[in-house]
C-alpha cells in the first residue's frame, strides 16, 4: 500500500509537470473545418450549417498605393485609428491604455501589422475580398476625435460600373467597437452583380504570452461553436467555413482583431495563409444582384481592443467566447470574476490572487484537515502495520485483509495525504490559465521587485545570469516552504522511497522558474496555509493517543 501511495503521489506530480501542455490547448475537432480542396462534392456534406463548398478568396496581391488616398484619424478617450481611403481598411489601431512591455516609457500597443492596402483591416469590396480592385473612398473629414457619446463619418465611393457605396463608420467614446454601415446603390442602367465582402490581414502583434503554450491565431465563431486556426492547418491552401458565423477574429493571449456581422444569416468566411506569418481573413455576403436604381444595406461591427470578459459580454455577438480557458472554463471564470471583486477593493492583483489562495484553501480546510489528520494517524500505526507484515510475509492475501482491518479500526486512510494534491490540482491549472490569458493580470504589479504578475519572478541585480537575466527570489521561497512542509507532513514510506520524494520540491521549483510570478504566489501563499494547517494538526495529534 506504502508503494501504491508514493507512486500515485509521483504521478500527481508529473501530471503537474507536464499535464498543462495538453490540457491547456482547447480540442480541435477536424471535422468541423476542412480544407477547401477536400470539399469540392457538395454530396459529401450535404448539411448546410456545416462547411461547405465555396470559392475561396486567393491571397491578395500588393496593391499599388493610390496617391490620391488620404490617412483618416479617428481619436477617443481609448484609442486612435488611421483608415485609408483607398479600400477604407485600418491603416494603424494603436490603444491607448495599453503598452507593448511593462516599462513605464514602452510605446502604446499597436495591433495592425499590415501596409498593404488590400490587406488592411476593416477594407470593403464588392469582388468577394479578393481585392483586385479596390474601392476609392472620399472622406467628408480627415480628423474625428470622439471625447464622449459617439460620432460618425461619411466615407463615399463610385465605381467604373455605376455602383456607388455610401460608407458610415460610427464611433464611441466609451468602448472598442467600429460600426460600419455600407449602402451599395446601382446608379448605372444595367443590372450588376456585387459580393460584398469585408477582410482583414495581420501578422503577429505580440501583445501577449510569449510562452507559446496558449493559442495565438486566427478564429472563427459559427453554429455557436468556436473554431481556432493553427497556421500550420493552413499548408495546404485555404479553410473555408459557411454557416452562422457570429464573429471571426485574429488574436493572440490578450488582444484581438474582430470582425462582426450585423444579422445572424449564413456567411462565408476564407482563411488563408497570405505570408510567412500573416493570415488573411475574408467574411463574405452570399452574391447578389442589383438592378439599375436598387440598393442593398450591410451592416458590420469591428472589435479591435483588449480581451477583457466585462467588455465583451456588452458587446454580445458571443464574443465572450474568445476568451477560452479551455477544460478549467467553469473554475476559471469564478477565479477571475474573484480576482477583479478582490482587485476592486484592495486595487492589487497580487493581494487579489492571496485573497483567492486563503478562499480556495479555506473552502477545502476540513477535507484537507482530514486527510492530512489521517497522514498523521497512518505514521503513528506504523509499529502495528509492521507486525502485520512480518506476520503475514508469507500470506500477501492474508497480509492486505489485516493492513485494511487495521485501516478500519483506527480511521485512518492510506490515500488521504494525496487527496490535498488531487483538490488543489484543476485550480492550479484554472489559475494558471487566468494568470496567463486574462488582460486584467498582464503588466499589473504587485510589490518590490514583481512588476508583472503575468510574467516570470525575476529580482534583477545589474549583472546578467545566464538563462534566468535575474533572481527568481519568490519562486525559491516556494521551494523552500514546499520542503518545511515535506518535512512536516507524516509519511509511511520506506526509505529509498522517501529519498525519492525528496526531489520533488527542487523539481517543482525547476518547473516554476519560468511560470508567472502570479501563480508562483499562488503556490507560495498556498504552501504557507498548508503548513499552517499541518502544525495545527501535529499539536493536535501528538496531544491525542491512538486507542490500542
Amino acid at each position: 500500500m506504502d508503494t501504491y501511495r508514493a507512486l500515485l503521489a509521483i504521478i500527481l506530480s508529473m501530471f503537474i509537470l507536464l499535464g498543462w501542455q495538453y490540457f491547456f490547448t482547447p480540442p480541435q475537432k477536424p471535422a468541423e473545418h476542412q480544407q477547401s480542396q477536400q470539399l469540392a462534392n457538395p454530396a459529401d456534406h450535404p448539411a448546410p450549417d456545416t462547411t461547405t463548398p465555396a470559392k475561396p478568396a486567393p491571397a491578395s496581391l500588393p496593391v499599388p498605393v493610390n496617391a490620391a488616398a488620404r490617412d483618416i484619424t479617428v481619436e477617443t478617450p481609448l484609442y486612435k485609428a488611421v483608415f485609408f481611403e483607398q479600400g477604407g481598411g485600418l491603416k494603424s489601431f494603436i490603444l491607448k491604455r495599453y503598452r507593448k512591455a511593462s516599462a513605464q516609457d514602452a510605446p502604446p500597443m499597436e495591433l495592425v501589422t499590415s501596409s498593404n492596402p488590400a490587406d488592411l483591416p476593416m477594407t470593403f469590396t464588392l469582388d468577394a475580398g479578393a481585392a483586385a480592385d479596390l474601392p476609392l473612398f472620399t472622406a467628408e473629414t480627415t480628423a474625428i476625435n470622439v471625447q464622449q457619446g459617439d460620432s460618425s463619418l461619411l466615407m463615399l465611393a463610385e465605381l467604373a460600373n455605376g455602383i456607388k457605396i455610401e460608407r458610415k463608420l460610427t464611433f464611441h467614446a466609451n468602448n472598442y467597437l467600429i460600426a460600419s454601415v455600407c449602402t451599395v446603390s446601382n446608379n448605372g442602367s444595367a443590372p450588376v452583380q456585387v459580393a460584398p465582402a469585408l477582410s482583414m490581414s495581420n501578422g503577429p502583434f505580440h501583445g501577449g504570452s510569449e510562452s507559446g503554450r496558449l493559442f495565438s491565431g486566427p478564429a472563427v465563431y459559427m453554429n455557436r461553436q468556436l473554431h481556432e486556426i493553427k497556421l500550420k492547418e493552413l499548408g495546404n491552401g485555404p479553410l473555408v467555413f459557411q454557416g452562422e458565423v457570429s464573429w471571426v477574429a485574429d488574436m493572440d493571449s490578450y488582444f484581438m482583431l474582430t470582425l462582426l456581422p450585423e444579422k445572424s444569416s449564413s456567411r462565408t468566411v476564407t482563411i488563408s495563409q497570405a505570408g510567412e506569418q500573416e493570415i488573411r481573413t475574408v467574411l463574405a455576403e452570399d452574391k447578389t444582384e442589383l438592378a439599375p436604381g436598387a440598393k442593398k444595406v450591410f451592416e458590420y461591427e469591428g472589435y479591435f481592443g483588449p480581451k477583457k470578459l466585462s467588455y465583451l459580454k456588452e458587446v454580445g455577438y458571443d464574443l465572450s467566447e474568445t476568451i477560452n480557458f479551455g477544460w478549467f472554463d467553469i473554475i476559471a471564470k469564478p477565479m477571475l470574476l474573484l480576482l477583479n471583486f478582490f482587485h476592486n477593493i484592495f486595487g492589487n492583483y497580487g493581494v487579489a490572487i492571496i485573497l483567492v489562495t486563503c478562499l480556495v484553501k479555506g473552502s477545502f480546510w476540513p477535507i484537507t484537515h482530514k486527510g492530512m489528520k489521517s497522514m498523521r494517524n497512518m505514521q503513528k500505526i506504523q509499529p502495528k502495520m509492521a507486525k502485520v507484515r512480518e506476520k503475514y510475509k508469507d500470506d500477501p492475501a492474508k497480509m492486505n485483509q489485516e493492513m485494511m482491518s487495521l485501516y478500519k479500526t483506527y480511521k485512518v486512510n492510506p490515500f488521504g495525504g494525496c487527496l490535498p494534491m488531487l483538490i488543489q490540482i484543476p485550480f492550479f491549472f484554472a489559475l494558471y490559465r487566468v494568470l496567463m490569458a486574462s488582460i486584467e493580470l498582464r503588466h499589473a504589479p504587485f510589490m518590490l521587485w514583481i512588476t508583472d504578475l503575468s510574467a516570470p519572478d525575476r529580482l534583477m541585480l545589474g549583472v546578467d545570469i545566464p538563462y534566468l537575466h535575474g533572481i527568481p527570489v519568490l519562486t525559491l521561497l516556494m521551494g523552500i516552504t514546499m520542503f518545511l512542509q515535506q518535512k512536516m507532513t507524516p509519511t509511511t514510506a520506506d526509505p529509498q522511497q522517501a529519498k525519492i520524494m525528496q526531489f520533488m520540491p527542487i523539481i517543482f521549483t525547476a518547473m516554476f522558474i519560468n511560470f508567472a510570478s502570479g501563480l508562483v504566489l499562488y503556490w507560495f501563499v498556498s504552501n504557507l496555509l498548508s503548513i499552517l494547517q499541518q502544525q495545527l494538526i501535529n499539536r493536535q495529534t501528538t496531544a491525542t493517543a491512538l486507542p490500542n
